[in-house]
C-alpha cells in the first residue's frame, strides 16, 4: 500500500477544501435526525364525516353520523338546494383522492350531484353551478364546471346507484364514476383547498357518502397502479444509451471502495454485450475514482462493522493529513462514531470515560453541540435504539462515516481535477436531478400530488 500522507498535505487551500468536505459530511449526519422524525410531511386532516355547520340548513336533514343526508322540503326554486360540503378539503400529498355516494332514494326528481367546491361556494347552489365548483349530475347525466349550462358527461344516476369523485394530482384532473366504473375526466381548473361536495335537491332524495370508512365499489388502487404504469411508460420513452447503466452501477463502486463486488460485477460483465463506458462524458474521469481503490475498500469495511480504533489507526498510518487536525469534522464524525459503538455494545462506563477525553473537545465548538448532546443522550435510555436519539445506532450513520473518511481520501488524489467529484457518486447526483425534477414538477402543479422523499422511495425498494 503506497503511503499518501504528503500529498496536498502543505497546502492550506488543501487544508480548507478538506474542511469543506468534512463540513458537507457534517451535515448529513445531522439531516440523521432530521430523517427520523420527519421523514413524512405532517399529517392531512381527510375528510370522514359531512359539515353541518357550513351547510344550507333547513332544506337537509343530516345524519346523527355525518354520513347521510335527506332533503326534507319541496323544491320550488333554484336556490333551494340542498348541499353539504366535508368537514376537510380533499388531502393534495398523494396521486389520487376520491370519495362515493350511494343513492338510496331518487325522490322526485333525481337532482342529485357530487363533486368539488371551495370555501367560499355558496351553500344554495348546486356544485358545477358557481364559479370554483365542479358537479356530476344525476338528472341529466352532464357535467356542470362553474356555469349554468352544463356539458354532455355522461349517464344519469338514479336509486341503487354508487357514485363517485377523485382527483388525480398527477393528470391534474377531475374523474367520475358509477357502478365501480370510470364514466368521464376533466381538467381540473380549480385552485386552493377543494371539498368533497354532494347536493339533493327534490323531496325524498337520500344519499349516504363514503369517505373510505368501507370499501368502495371503484377499486382505487387499481387506478392508481394503472397512473403509475402510465408515468413509468412516458419514462420508458426516453432514449438513453446502450448499457448506460452498466457504467453507471460501476462508477458507484469504484467511488465507495466496494472492490470485492467490482470484480464479481465485472466478472458477470464479460458475458454481456460491451458497455458504454461515461468517460469523457461531463469531465467524468474513472481514475479519479480508482484511486486508493484497496484502501478505501479496507476502511470502508473497518467503519461498517464497528471497528472505529482500527480504522483510526490505518488512516493515522496511510492518511495522517487526514487526521492531524484532531478537533476537524473528519475526526469529529470517528469519535462520535467510536462512543456510539461502545453504547451499541453495553460498555457504557467505556463509553464515558471515552466521551471525556475525546468528545469533550467539542463542547462549546460552533457546529458540533447538537451532535454531542445527541451522542452523550444515548446513555439516558436503558433502550437507547427506540429513543429520540435511536438514528444514530441505525447502519446510516455508520455509511455517513464511512462515506466521510472516502471522500476525504480521495481529496488526496494529487491529479484530482475536480473537488466537486469527492462528495458523490454519478448515481447519487443522477438522484439529485430525479429529486430536484420531482419537486419541480409539483411546484408547477401547486404542491399537489404525492409529496417525493428520495430517501422513502429508496427504502420502499428495498422492501
Amino acid at each position: 500500500m503506497t503511503n499518501n500522507s504528503s500529498a496536498n498535505s502543505d497546502s492550506n487551500g488543501t487544508n480548507i477544501h478538506n474542511q469543506d468536505l468534512g463540513w458537507y459530511f457534517l451535515e448529513l449526519a445531522r439531516l440523521g435526525a432530521s430523517r427520523a422524525t420527519h421523514l413524512e410531511d405532517t399529517e392531512e386532516q381527510l375528510p370522514s364525516e359531512l359539515n353541518t355547520i357550513n351547510s344550507s340548513g333547513g332544506f337537509l336533514l343530516v345524519s346523527t353520523d355525518k354520513l347521510s343526508v335527506k332533503y326534507t322540503g319541496v323544491n320550488l326554486h333554484g336556490h333551494d338546494v340542498g348541499v353539504v360540503q366535508a368537514n376537510n378539503p380533499a388531502p393534495v400529498k398523494r396521486l389520487v383522492y376520491y370519495f362515493e355516494i350511494f343513492v338510496k332514494d331518487a325522490g322526485a326528481k333525481g337532482q342529485i350531484a357530487i363533486g368539488f367546491t371551495t370555501d367560499t361556494f355558496k351553500m344554495r347552489r348546486q356544485p358545477g353551478w358557481e364559479a370554483n365548483s365542479c358537479g356530476y349530475h344525476g338528472d341529466d347525466g352532464m357535467l356542470y364546471r362553474g356555469q349554468g349550462k352544463g356539458e354532455t358527461f355522461g349517464p344519469t344516476y338514479t336509486a341503487s346507484d354508487i357514485v363517485g369523485a377523485g382527483i388525480n394530482y398527477a393528470s391534474q384532473e377531475f374523474f367520475f364514476t358509477k357502478n365501480g366504473a370510470v364514466v368521464g375526466a376533466v381538467y381540473k381548473d380549480m385552485k386552493g383547498p377543494l371539498f368533497p361536495t354532494i347536493a339533493v335537491h327534490s323531496q325524498n332524495e337520500e344519499v349516504q357518502v363514503n369517505f373510505g370508512q368501507k370499501s368502495f365499489a371503484f377499486d382505487v388502487k387499481d387506478f392508481e397502479t394503472q397512473e403509475r404504469m402510465k408515468q413509468q411508460a412516458t419514462i420508458e420513452k426516453i432514449s438513453l444509451p446502450p448499457n448506460v447503466s452498466y457504467g453507471i452501477v460501476r462508477s458507484y463502486l469504484l467511488f465507495y471502495g466496494y472492490e470485492d463486488t467490482l470484480n464479481s460485477f465485472d466478472v458477470a460483465s464479460k458475458t454481456t454485450v460491451p458497455p458504454v463506458y461515461m468517460a469523457q462524458e461531463n469531465g467524468f474521469n474513472e481514475q479519479d475514482i480508482v484511486y486508493a481503490l484497496n484502501q478505501r475498500k479496507t476502511l470502508r469495511k473497518l467503519i461498517k462493522s464497528g471497528e472505529i480504533d482500527s480504522a483510526l489507526g490505518k488512516l493515522h498510518d496511510w492518511y495522517p493529513q487526514i487526521v492531524q487536525d484532531d478537533k476537524s469534522a473528519t475526526c469529529f464524525l470517528l469519535h462520535c462514531q467510536k462512543f456510539i459503538e461502545l453504547v451499541r455494545v453495553g460498555a457504557l462506563e467505556e463509553a464515558v470515560k471515552y466521551g471525556r477525553i475525546e468528545l469533550v473537545k467539542f463542547f462549546g465548538l460552533a457546529g458540533f453541540e447538537d451532535l454531542v448532546q445527541d451522542c452523550v443522550a444515548l446513555l439516558a435510555y436503558e433502550q437507547p435504539q427506540k429513543s429520540s436519539v435511536g438514528y444514530l445506532l441505525e447502519e446510516s450513520q455508520r455509511e455517513v462515516v464511512a462515506d466521510t473518511v472516502n471522500a476525504m481520501i480521495l481529496s488526496t488524489n494529487p491529479n484530482l481535477k475536480d473537488s466537486h467529484a469527492c462528495l458523490q457518486s454519478c448515481l447519487e447526483r443522477l438522484l439529485r436531478q430525479l429529486t430536484a425534477c420531482c419537486l419541480e414538477r409539483r411546484s408547477l402543479n401547486g404542491d399537489q400530488g404525492e409529496a417525493f422523499h428520495l430517501h422513502r422511495e429508496l427504502d420502499i425498494g428495498k422492501n
